[in-house]
């Protein structure tokens, strides 16, 4: 019955990245039908961004309520529900609208799901499951692709993917009962309601906490700014051609996808703090190869191996939370860490922009050299913090 579970909510991590790539595909499109600048994507995803935070912040108090699979069955129909109105969408306060409960949902069945899988599977599930993340988010833009050539329609790219929401949310309602017994036949060794909710004031003056969010902020700025600016960096930067720019970019989350594989099985023998370490400094190596000037394929290459680098870094922080901050602690950290993880992809990226106008975009590898310092920080920190 367990293995049924975990079946389940492999198929949840392809569908929590199904969305993500959406937006971007269908936007090249999409702003010229609504008549709005292509820039208002960023609104969008901003308040996208910002009912996610809400939602991580609150995921505690809902699961200790409600129960996980109740929380990540209601978060799934949220977004199913989002997506619909996606797909009906004329102009862009209605998408606005709809990014309202697509945040809430989203932001629930993350922090939701890294938790429940912490707290009751091996650290190579993990791994493994924020693989399937990558695959989803992979799948979609050929969604959107067939949707816009095919079928000459934005908004059918959304209700296709709707459709696989609102399955996958009926399922989730049915296997509640699979969810109870999952608790039960888990290795928790009292229920996630039995300890009392924690206040934000509570959770930051524990051991370790705040080095460990802003490690989870670190991580999350460094990736989706390398994601974001990569390209643009190999085109204006190095002079190289945009199409071998965009797919050398594109290798960087392919690195992330493939990486994560690797990592569940290195999950068997090795520690979760001995893999970030290892993911570091494989990043470290990565922008190393960004700075040297002597050949572009350094640079290119330089990407991809960032990417293997992020690769066990994100699963592994969730992995190690109830073991470093206790079981019972665990979901109230892991909703601020996802909160945390979403302030960075909301400020970092755009903040880089700023300075890639009016300084120089050449200005991409030192930066990422900040965040990965502070992650090296705050990781060892929150270590020594957390030493029992």
């Amino acid at each position: 019955m367990f293995g049924l579970l975990l079946a389940l909510i492999y198929v949840c991590f392809i569908s929590l990245g199904l969305p993500d790539s959406l937006l971007g595909s269908a936007w090249p499109v999409l702003h010229q039908d609504i008549n709005v600048p292509v820039s208002f994507a960023g609104v969008i995803s901003v308040a996208i961004f910002i009912c996610t935070i809400i939602s991580s912040l609150f995921s505690d108090k809902l699961s200790r309520k409600l129960g996980s699979g109740l929380v990540t069955a209601i978060s799934v129909a949220l977004t199913a529900v989002a997506l619909f109105g996606f797909s009906i969408s004329n102009n862009f306060w209605m998408l606005l609208l709809w990014a309202i409960p697509y945040g809430f949902g989203a932001g629930g069945v993350d922090a939701v799901l890294n938790n429940y899988v912490a707290l009751h599977y091996k650290a190579q599930h993990m791994s493994w499951l924020h693989c399937f993340w990558g695959i989803g988010a992979s799948i979609s833009p050929y969604i959107m692709s067939f949707s816009l050539v095919k079928l000459d329609s934005w908004s059918k790219g959304y209700l296709f993917v709707s459709i696989i929401q609102i399955i996958l949310s009926v399922f989730l309602f049915m296997s509640l009962p699979i969810w109870k017994k999952g608790d039960s036949e888990g290795d928790s060794d009292e229920p996630e309601s039995a300890a009392p909710s924690l206040s934000f004031k509570q959770i930051l003056s524990i051991r370790g906490a705040i080095q460990c969010f802003f490690l989870f902020f670190g991580y999350c700025s460094l990736e989706l700014t390398t994601s974001l600016w990569a390209s643009s960096y190999l085109v204006e930067n190095r002079g190289i051609d945009p199409e071998t720019a965009s797919a050398f970019a594109s290798l960087f989350y392919i690195g992330i996808t493939l990486g994560r594989g690797i990592n569940g099985f290195l999950a068997m023998k090795f520690s979760d703090r001995t893999l970030i370490r290892t993911g570091l400094g494989i990043i470290t190596l990565g922008i190393i190869l960004v700075f040297i000037p002597f050949h572009d394929l350094f640079a290119l290459c330089g990407f991809v191996v960032i990417g293997l680098g992020c690769a066990p870094v994100y699963p592994c922080i969730i992995h190690m939370t109830p073991d470093v901050f206790g079981r019972d602690k665990s979901q109230a950290m892991i909703g601020i860490q996802m909160a945390f993880a979403y302030t960075g992809f909301c400020i970092v990226p755009p903040l880089f922009g700023v300075i890639a106008q009016y300084v120089s975009i050449a200005l991409l590898p030192p930066y990422l050299l900040v965040f990965l310092v502070v992650m090296a920080i705050m990781h060892e920190t929150m270590i020594i913090k957390t030493r029992k």
